[in-house]
């Protein structure tokens, strides 16, 4: 049954009307909180699962049921990535008056939304409930999470120790809900039921939550695509892909899709990739890969964060020891060729064009066919190729000399909000293009006031100026 049309079983109805019942009665009790103690329950959830040794439980746990992605890249999403989105959040104020505008004379004031849905996908499932229930609590909302069934146990697990977190705190534990026994038909009344959804994961399910009637926050598809020119740093460049390409297997949407070189520096990169790691295959390899990535032009759920070794046992190609990602030498894009798309691996397409305005425009074909409004990357010290880039591509993120997987959402070399949920705007089919956070989870009231000097309109000289001679 597709997510859109799916529904729930009268029995299942019920026990989603339960749990937003609970959800709403705990939220009610922290209506009124101050900042003080909104801040003093997510820096208690954040702490509850990002100690070292329960850190170390859930990420071994993660993939043992999950059998996604390696111990390092859950382990460092829920140690650190959730110290960082706490840190993040923690100064920010979210009670109260967030903004005294002076200039218009208007006041803005928080208010809580209520219930947050939140939905999650397999392949983040360790940090991701974690930083969504924070971002929520600091509104002052309650959230229940629905996980992918692949990962319940994961969920479950995280979302009892921030329960606990809570009730230590003096908090109602039911701020924090988990859907135990997750089902599509569920997940498709808890968007139903609930007052906002903030729905991260596949296209499907995104889709469903913009067509449930409740106000949705969802994201689109990923399919980085990184241009390193002729200004780069090619060892630096090379170190970071690697980085973007193997963190946590590829679990990321923002890991390295696809790579194009300048033709001034494509030996050169190639070279240094491989010494990284990199393996490129030939023309029969490539066939080869294809043949297992993708059934009936869908993503094979068998090799969708899995390390090199089983990607080439699976396919039969001889991989030499400490290689750890494939290379695929590419030339164009769309349905026709197939690895100009996301493969959630770690496998990447590999481009070679001319200059910048040729990585401009294979970006854009690239990103039309799948990616369009999520993310793009440029290893770059020429301030013009930079800025002509980010000018002419259709991207809400462009990573500038960073590994592109670990900074989309937020890292602390940079300056983007930390989150799970990156927005991709009208070209991704959303309604924003933010790295999600608390302040997408509130309501806002804005009191305003007389200005003490009313405006007031111009001539039309002076308004319409020119244009009036068009007239004429």
């Amino acid at each position: 049954m597709a997510a859109e049309t799916a529904v729930a079983t009268t029995e299942e109805a019920i026990l989603v009307q339960s749990l937003v019942e609970r959800s709403r009665k705990a939220q009610a009790q922290i209506a009124n909180y101050s900042q003080e103690q909104v801040d003093e329950l997510i820096t208690a959830m954040v702490w509850s699962v990002a100690r070292q040794d329960v850190a170390e439980k859930i990420a071994q746990f993660t993939v043992e049921e999950t059998q996604l992605g390696n111990y390092d890249g859950k382990f460092l999403k829920i140690f650190k990535k959730t110290r960082a989105a706490l840190f993040d959040i923690i100064h920010d104020k979210s009670v109260g008056v967030l903004e005294d505008d002076k200039e218009r004379n208007i006041v803005k004031i928080a208010k809580p939304v209520g219930v947050i849905g939140a939905l999650t996908p397999c392949t983040n499932p360790e940090a991701t409930p974690v930083i969504k229930a924070i971002s929520a609590v600091k509104g002052r909302n309650s959230i229940i999470i629905a996980p992918h069934p692949r990962s319940k146990l994961t969920n479950k697990m995280i979302c009892d120790l921030m329960r606990d977190a809570l009730k230590a705190c003096g908090a109602p534990e039911d701020l924090v809900i988990s859907m135990d026994s997750p089902t599509m038909e569920g997940t498709a009344e808890l968007m139903k039921q609930c007052d906002r959804i903030l729905a991260t994961g596949g296209a499907p399910m995104v889709k469903s939550a913009y067509s449930s009637g409740t106000p949705a926050l969802g994201v689109g598809a990923g399919n980085a695509v990184i241009t390193v020119d002729d200004t780069a740093d090619l060892d630096e460049a090379a170190e970071k892909i690697r980085i973007s390409k193997t963190l946590d297997l590829a679990a990321s949407c923002s890991s390295d899709n696809a790579v194009i070189a300048f033709e001034s520096n494509v030996e050169a990169l190639l070279d240094k990739l491989q010494a990284q790691g990199g393996y490129i295959c030939n023309a029969e390899e490539k066939a080869k890969l294809q043949s297992i990535i993708w059934e009936d032009g869908h993503i094979a759920a068998r090799i969708v964060a899995q390390p090199a070794s089983v990607l080439a046992e699976m396919s039969g190609i001889d991989l030499p020891e400490g290689k750890s990602f494939f290379i695929v030498p590419e030339t164009g894009a769309g349905p026709d060729y197939p690895f100009s798309g996301e493969k959630m691996s770690v496998v990447m397409a590999f481009y070679t064009v001319k200059d910048i305005d040729g990585a401009i425009a294979m970006t854009n074909a690239i990103q039309a066919y799948q990616g369009q409004g999520h993310s793009c990357g440029i290893y770059s010290y020429s301030d013009e190729n930079i800025m002509k880039f980010a000018y002419a591509t259709k991207t809400s993120r462009v990573m500038v000399n960073q590994p592109q997987a670990p900074s989309n959402s937020g890292n602390l070399w940079n300056g983007m909000r930390q989150t799970f949920s990156l927005g991709c705007g009208s070209w991704g089919g959303n309604s924003t293009n933010n790295n999600i956070t608390w302040r997408d989870l509130i309501n806002e009231t804005w009191v305003s006031k007389p200005l003490a000097v009313s405006k007031e309109i111009p001539s039309d000289e002076v308004l319409f100026g020119k244009v009036m001679a068009k007239f004429k």
